[in-house]
């Protein structure tokens, strides 16, 4: 489903983010990208997002180049991407209900379809009870479940997590994790981008090892070994 061939970023002559990177992720996997900060994962997560263009090699989703779609085919592709951040994003001015039916809202489905989908996805979740708090009133760990909720209430093949306990004390990351596990078993592909030692080697699931803009390991069950 998605392949980077042989792909480079740089970003200065002295700045090389990756360099000639190539693997693929097939649909319903769970994979881990890890490395040290500076590695590439993000720069990797911007290019398969079609926010940064690589200097070199190309990314696919499925038979699509995303580099190569025009202005208006690149949401068509964006949609089928639902993102986590560490930084949660959310609308301070919205409710949990609003902020992820505000994501609907963009993506122009009806509102029937809305009322009918939020709570469903709040419940997976497990806000269903916070569905009408605002971020102030949520902690960090419901905070990132609500961006969470957000990233795949439009039913995307792939999400992509960045960093997404970055800022969670251990308890909130672990929750965050299995929760993304169980999207996982439901059929969607899980990209997640991470340095938590302790949370890659407890998943057991293939890790793709980056470091200096290099794939150094792609393990199918691997731990993080820098």
């Amino acid at each position: 489903m998605i392949y980077f061939d042989n792909v480079s970023k740089k970003y200065a002559k002295d700045a090389v983010a990756l360099d000639g990177v190539t693997f693929s992720i097939e649909p319903n996997e769970f994979v881990s990208l890890v490395g040290k900060s500076g590695a590439g994962k993000s720069t990797l997560i911007k290019l398969l997002l079609a926010e940064e263009k690589p200097t070199g090699g190309h990314v696919y989703l499925e038979s699509l180049d995303v580099h190569m779609l025009n202005r208006n085919e690149l949401p068509f592709i964006r949609r089928r991407i639902g993102t986590v951040f560490q930084v949660f994003r959310l609308l301070s001015s919205k409710t949990a209900y609003e902020n992820v039916a505000f994501a609907m809202e963009a993506a122009g489905r009806p509102e029937e379809e809305i009322q009918a989908d939020v709570p469903q996805v709040l419940a997976l979740v497990g806000l269903q009870e916070k569905a009408n708090q605002f971020p102030f009133q949520l902690s960090g760990g419901e905070k990132q479940r609500v961006g969470i909720a957000r990233a795949i209430v439009n039913r995307p093949d792939i999400v992509v997590a960045d960093e997404p306990t970055g800022n969670l004390d251990p308890q909130n990351s672990w929750d965050i994790i299995k929760l993304l596990g169980k999207i996982n078993e439901l059929g969607t592909t899980v990209m997640l981008a991470t340095h938590d030692k302790v949370i890659i080697d407890a998943i057991g699931r293939r890790v793709i090892t980056l470091e200096k803009g290099q794939v150094i390991r792609d393990e199918k069950r691997g731990k993080y070994i820098l």
